[in-house]
């Protein structure tokens, strides 16, 4: 399954990995963050829950805004 992700609080590149690392770091998901559209896109090889994915990100120290499935 692939999703976009809209993350707030991104300025830079170092916020950009970070978030990568952080959704990365799920079992399932690979992360490919896009800092000029303030979002992710993740691919999911399995099922992974909205809270995990929105709570990696809040983690890190970003605000998820909303996923939305392709």
């Amino acid at each position: 399954m692939n999703a976009t992700m809209k993350i707030e609080g991104m300025t830079c590149n170092h916020c950009k990995m970070r978030v990568e690392k952080a959704l990365n770091a799920i079992d399932g998901v690979t992360a490919a963050v896009d800092l000029a559209a303030k979002s992710a896109e993740l691919t999911l090889s399995k099922e992974v829950s909205k809270e995990t994915l929105e709570n990696a990100v809040r983690d890190a120290g970003y605000e998820p805004l909303g996923i939305s499935c392709r």
